[in-house]
């Protein structure tokens, strides 16, 4: 398992407690050809330059999206990909940094504007407002009106919680452990990407499906899982940096008097416990015999094991454990 340097108040190299899986693994076929032109996307878009780019590109985020998604369509697969590295992106230039709220809050009327449809056919020059247009353009050829609206409606909770993660960062707050994980649901962006599942699938989850309690229950310990893996995953890059406030392992340290590893091990029980909650929700969801839902639930599942499966080996996160 993973370990990094040691907690400053044990003395202890800090690790990474087991994150157990029982859901199925695999890689979409098409990932070689998904990681090379995600790049050459991210590269046209303007969202990067220097020696950002290479941190992207050793990155191979083609495998994250062929690990999450390996029942899509190259086409859908490369679609979804790009839609992650949108993200990371973004989180990079103004969610992982010194940025205050105000300027986040003031960057939110043209990224809302491109994905409400509202620009009247106006030039968009921020980059990163360009880029989300062609992502909705594209997602817009694929899924239905009810599915397109769903992506929106998740895209613009994302955007305006950074406004509350940047706003912790500016006030040096540590946010109460109900308040983070609320918004953590909204942070993560994981709602963004399980709108699209479906829309990945070739199917079609109605409204009513997804807003079933089985289905809605599921969604948020899926949430759950992803989100508290990334904060185990992702904290010792995260440590000594601006957004450290904004992870969970710092929250339940800060606000129980625990140790970090303490923390850890707490969330990994957490975790453990959400993974457990959605193998006993699945017959229900079975239950409602549709394949649409069905095959929502499968992507759901590969969502966790694939997140781990390639936050574990990604240089993203990995060297900072090395």
């Amino acid at each position: 398992m993973a370990t990094a340097k040691a907690d400053s108040l044990s003395g202890h190299p800090l690790r990474i407690p087991p994150l157990a899986c029982p859901f199925p693994r695999a890689v979409n076929p098409h990932v070689d050809e998904v990681d090379r032109d995600t790049l050459a996307w991210l590269a046209a878009s303007g969202m990067i330059a220097g020696d950002q780019f290479e941190r992207f590109r050793i990155a191979r985020y083609g495998w994250l999206g062929a690990r999450t998604y390996p029942y899509a369509s190259r086409e859908l697969c490369q679609l979804v990909t790009d839609w992650c590295v949108w993200l990371f992106a973004f989180d990079d230039a103004y969610c992982e940094s010194d940025r205050r709220a105000a300027e986040i809050a003031r960057a939110l009327p043209q990224l809302y504007t491109v994905v409400e449809d509202a620009g009247g056919g106006d030039a968009v020059e921020d980059v990163f407002a360009r880029a989300l247009l062609g992502i909705k353009t594209r997602i817009a050829a694929h899924a239905t009106p009810d599915q397109l609206d769903r992506w929106r409606t998740t895209t613009k909770d994302y955007l305006f919680a950074q406004v509350w993660e940047a706003a912790n960062r500016e006030d040096d707050v540590l946010p109460t452990i109900d308040d983070y994980v609320f918004m953590r649901r909204r942070t993560g962006a994981m709602l963004t990407v399980f709108a699209l599942i479906d829309v990945a699938a070739g199917v079609r989850l109605t409204v009513d499906e997804w807003l079933n309690p089985a289905v809605h229950e599921m969604t948020g310990h899926a949430n759950d899982v992803v989100v508290w893996d990334n904060d185990l995953i992702s904290y010792a890059k995260e440590r000594g940096q601006a957004n450290i406030r904004n992870n969970l392992v710092s929250v339940l340290a800060g606000h129980t008097g625990c140790g970090v590893q303490e923390a850890m091990n707490r969330i990994g029980v957490m975790r453990d416990e959400a993974v457990a909650a959605m193998v006993e929700l699945t017959p229900a969801t079975e239950a409602l015999g549709s394949p649409a839902v069905d095959a929502y639930v499968r992507g759901l599942k590969f969502w966790v094991s694939g997140s781990v499966d390639y936050s574990l080996t990604s240089s993203r996160y990995a060297s900072a454990w090395q």
